[in-house]
């Protein structure tokens, strides 16, 4: 007679498998009449999704939420937000993203939008906080009408800097790619491997800078904000006493927006008052949570 070995035992006679965190969310937004309101919600896994109730006249907020309390190697999330023909909506963050050590692998983070004729777009999430020896891929592709509006950002802070920490080792690829009508009008691509303290120290690349972020305004007005951007940026690095720089371009219907923060406060206390510039209000609640 021969033996076999059940599948069971052989698999438990390996490496333990560790639990990774997977969610996908999805929210669509309609446009009713003069208001917008939700269509469609799905969510799976730990990728959850909120929606206050909101009365500042610039639609519905959805509120993204992890679950899992952070990403580290071999979680995998995906949201996405589609706002149809005339939709108004804010997509935000119930707090800041950790992005924590990892014993093996990369989180992977996917966003997608899409934004529909006429329709305005605010993506708001709130800071990614990525630790020392943390692996991260994150994309936002987003796909607009050629009428269009599409505001966004994102913020990377290296550790908790109000409490000294330092990361020397990272792995990040955190890419944007922008469409619109079907063409590409803004790619933009960031990566780190390794020492992000020598890295971020060259003149070009930081000058020691802990915290930095991205912001894009889409629209076919965009280029006429540019020196009432400028304006509220020099104010921002005025009041910051050096810890804040910042600077603005416009281009083919497009602002784009860098800022390098000395750390978290900084630079959060800078992109505050350029946000509520360019949406035209406050910022969603759970920002000052």
């Amino acid at each position: 007679m021969t033996l076999h070995t059940p599948r069971l035992l052989v698999a438990a006679s390996g490496p333990p498998r560790l639990q990774r965190a997977r969610g996908i969310g999805r929210v669509t937004f309609r446009r009713a009449g003069d208001q917008t309101r939700l269509q469609d919600l799905v969510q799976d896994g730990s990728a959850k999704i909120r929606l206050p109730r909101v009365y500042d006249g610039r639609g519905p907020v959805a509120v993204l939420l992890n679950t899992a309390g952070g990403i580290t190697g071999g979680d995998h999330l995906v949201y996405e937000a589609e706002w149809g023909d005339g939709a108004r909506a804010t997509v935000t963050a119930q707090a800041a993203e950790r992005i924590y050590r990892r014993s093996e692998g990369v989180g992977r983070v996917e966003n997608r939008l899409v934004v529909g004729a006429g329709a305005e777009a605010f993506w708001l999430p709130q800071e990614t906080i990525v630790f020392d020896r943390a692996g991260l891929v994150r994309t936002l592709e987003v796909d607009l009408a050629a009428d269009a509006r599409f505001t966004g950002c994102e913020m990377v802070v290296m550790g908790r800097t109000a409490m000294g920490e330092e990361v020397t080792t990272l792995s990040l690829s955190d890419r944007w790619r922008i469409r619109r009508g079907g063409r590409l009008v803004y790619a933009d691509a960031l990566r780190f491997e390794g020492d992000t303290r020598a890295i971020l120290s060259g003149g070009a690349t930081g000058r020691g800078a802990r915290a930095f972020a991205s912001v894009v305004q889409a629209a076919p007005d965009a280029a006429e904000r540019l020196d009432a951007v400028r304006g509220v940026l020099d104010e921002a690095c005025e009041r910051a006493g050096g810890r804040l720089e910042a600077g603005v371009s416009a281009f083919d219907g497009l602002l784009a927006v860098r800022l390098l923060g000395a750390d978290g406060r900084a630079l959060r206390d800078g992109i505050a008052p350029l946000m509520e510039h360019l949406i035209g209000g406050a910022l969603p609640r759970v920002w000052a949570l």
